[in-house]
């Protein structure tokens, strides 16, 4: 194992340097994982563009990742050298009353790997064995690096309780919009409905095994319900967009007496109609990442067939091209779904 390593720092919005550093030796309860590729999600663009309110610069990025275990510290077990994983990015103080009971998600004093604390942008990584989710040696290290997406996907999903049976609606067509649609689809939804602006991003939807599709520049997002549900329209609508157009279309066209859920981080404070939520007795609810058992269950629909990651990944690019992945983003964002980091390459 080489001595040294490259790692990642943005120093300031927009700008991106390398550094050459020490390769960690894992402490007793760590393990030191080889990093092989990293996803790049909305929350990472808006740091590139200086927009993201919980984070500082410089900052080493990377939360969405998949890797090998280089080695083990003394007290680790459970775990061996060469096995594929992938990391749970959030740390925790284990104090507060979310932590007591057993919603750490909601820790009151939550950093997340990439933003609030140093992320795993380097070749190698050192961690808290308690941090490691193991990977099934089927999983391919570009679906490991989607697990973390698709453990929030997984956790909003169940914010609504017992989705089987029930009819689904989702706002935003992106990479979470439709892992959204398809983790309610494998959580036994009778059908989802998706909506978006981009036809693209619709048509990768479909490819995806989502149900109905609705372009809403094109058509009103109350009538695609009556279509898709009939007149009873969704059961439950997530907002995965996260403006106040879509939260607007939510609660004008929601069911009376029905459920919403933010899955977005939104976009500003929001100027939504709080008259037509109350009147209408609309249940607004929200969602905040995941814990482990949504990681869990994550690998499980994949492995069973249920959830399908590859029609979402657009482009790959070598570690020291981490700045081009970014211009390649903002050039091509209609057409843009998952972009990964090849960090061996």
């Amino acid at each position: 194992m080489a001595q040294t390593m490259l790692q990642e720092v943005m120093t300031a919005p927009g700008e991106i340097i390398f550094r050459e550093i020490p390769v960690s030796t894992p402490a007793a309860n760590e393990v030191l994982v080889k990093i092989m590729k990293i996803g790049i999600c909305g929350s990472d663009i808006h740091v590139y563009h200086g927009k993201h309110p919980f984070t500082k610069y410089p900052v080493t990025q990377g939360h969405e990742v998949s890797g090998e275990i280089a080695a083990l510290g003394a007290d680790v077990t459970g775990l061996h050298v060469g096995q594929k994983v992938t990391i749970e990015p959030q740390v925790v103080c284990g104090k507060c009353y979310p932590c007591r009971h057993g919603k750490y998600n909601l820790c009151e004093e939550l950093k997340v790997m990439g933003f609030q604390t140093m992320g795993v942008a380097s070749r190698y990584f050192a961690v808290d064995a308690s941090k490691i989710t193991p990977l099934p040696e089927k999983l391919s290290y570009d679906e490991g690096a989607m697990i973390e997406p698709l453990a929030v996907t997984v956790h909003a999903v169940h914010r609504a309780g017992d989705v089987k049976g029930l009819n689904i609606a989702v706002l935003g067509a992106g990479p979470i919009g439709i892992l959204v649609a398809q983790s309610a689809k494998a959580l036994g939804a009778n059908a989802v409905l998706i909506t978006d602006i981009s036809d693209y991003r619709l048509e990768k939807a479909k490819e995806c095994g989502v149900d109905f599709t609705c372009n809403t520049k094109q058509h009103n997002f109350g009538d695609a319900m009556v279509e898709a549900f009939g007149p009873d329209k969704a059961d439950v609508i997530y907002d995965c967009a996260g403006n106040d157009i879509t939260m607007g279309q939510a609660i004008a066209y929601a069911r009376k007496g029905s459920v919403i859920i933010l899955v977005a981080v939104y976009a500003g404070m929001a100027n939504v109609d709080l008259a037509v939520l109350n009147d209408h007795e609309l249940d607004l609810n929200t969602t905040m990442m995941y814990r482990h058992e949504d990681y869990v269950e994550a690998i499980r629909l994949v492995q069973e067939g249920k959830i399908h990651l590859r029609p979402l990944m657009s482009k790959t690019f070598k570690f020291e091209d981490y700045l081009a992945a970014y211009q390649y983003i903002d050039a091509n964002r209609e057409t843009t779904m998952k972009v990964l980091i090849d960090v061996q390459a």
